[in-house]
């Protein structure tokens, strides 16, 4: 009940009673209102911003979504730590491994490339963190990318090593007769007196001389794609195959371990020294040819000699005497 007013009338000599004005009446109930309306708003909103009125399931359900939270934070550091180790493998395929097998390195972009075309994550929209949950799927996609063309590089890096282990082992690193047996390098590579016409003649091999029967070693993995004696001047002599271009050829042979089509490895026994076609005097003749060529065998015999020994080696074989064949 609100409080009546009076006021003092001089005129009348008597208290009056003041009587409120209608418009005021309707101004304080409008601002009474007003501040009501505002008041609950501001108390919905509060209400709403707290855990007050939230049913247990919403509870729970806002319990789950900060656990997704922090397992997605949880999977981003991961994910950091995988593409460090990712980064680190890529970089020594690309500088030592691909390198080393002569490879042409992968490019960075082909390596961090995207997906294009249709938008991949277009069912993971609409949601609160949206953003979160894209950002991290693009990047998982993009790991996973990375680990795929990684796999196929080392894949590659396998067979390349695989070849190049072959490669090794076909070219002729030995000699064709070991040093102990060897009598002398009796002539090299190049233009050579003829044993039988006394003519300079282009000597296209290298002769050991050793004494009849000294085994005679394949000095490279190959097929053996010829042993008889129907060349001229060679007499009963090998040639092997060795793939990657190379080819050996072993001649004046008293006879032979192999026959044909067999595959050897290096060092096997093939034949033993002779002096069968144009030869006049026990020894072996050894050729090395290159895609058709034949080249100076005196550059492949890194696997038998130590310096010392290649040194004197190349001392005889450059002298321009008397060939024997």
């Amino acid at each position: 009940m609100s409080k009546v007013k009076y006021y003092y009338d001089p005129d009348t000599l008597s208290y009056r009673k003041i009587e409120p004005k209608k418009s005021r009446r309707y101004r304080n109930i409008f601002l009474f209102s007003l501040g009501s309306v505002i008041s609950g708003m501001l108390g919905l909103i509060l209400l709403l911003n707290t855990n007050i009125l939230n049913t247990p399931q919403e509870l729970s359900l806002q319990r789950e979504a900060k656990n997704y939270e922090l397992r997605f934070e949880l999977l981003n550091k991961k994910m950091e730590q995988m593409e460090q180790v990712l980064a680190n493998i890529e970089d020594r395929d690309n500088n030592i491994y691909r390198l080393y097998f002569e490879a042409n390195p992968i490019p960075e972009e082909q390596r961090k490339a995207g997906f294009g075309g249709v938008n991949r994550y277009k069912s993971l929209e609409g949601f609160n963190n949206s953003e979160m949950i894209i950002s991290t799927n693009k990047r998982l996609d993009i790991i996973q990318k990375q680990m795929v063309i990684q796999s196929k590089s080392l894949d590659e890096i396998t067979k390349l090593a695989e070849e190049k282990e072959k490669l090794l082992a076909a070219i002729p690193a030995i000699q064709p007769v070991n040093n102990e047996e060897l009598t002398r390098m009796a002539s090299g590579f190049g233009w050579r007196s003829d044993p039988f016409t006394k003519a300079r003649k282009m000597h296209r091999g290298m002769d050991f001389t050793a004494p009849k029967g000294t085994p005679i070693y394949a000095t490279g993995d190959g097929v053996v794609i010829r042993a008889d004696n129907n060349a001229s001047g060679y007499g009963k002599h090998i040639r092997i195959d060795h793939g990657y271009g190379y080819m050996t050829l072993y001649g004046h042979l008293s006879r032979y371990n192999v026959k044909r089509r067999q595959k050897v490895k290096r060092g096997d026994l093939i034949g033993f020294v002779g002096s069968t076609g144009r030869s006049e005097a026990p020894h072996v003749h050894y050729e090395v040819w290159k895609e058709g060529q034949r080249i100076n065998p005196i550059n492949f015999y890194y696997g038998s000699l130590s310096a010392e020994e290649f040194e004197n080696m190349l001392k005889f074989a450059t002298q321009e005497n008397q060939s024997l064949d």
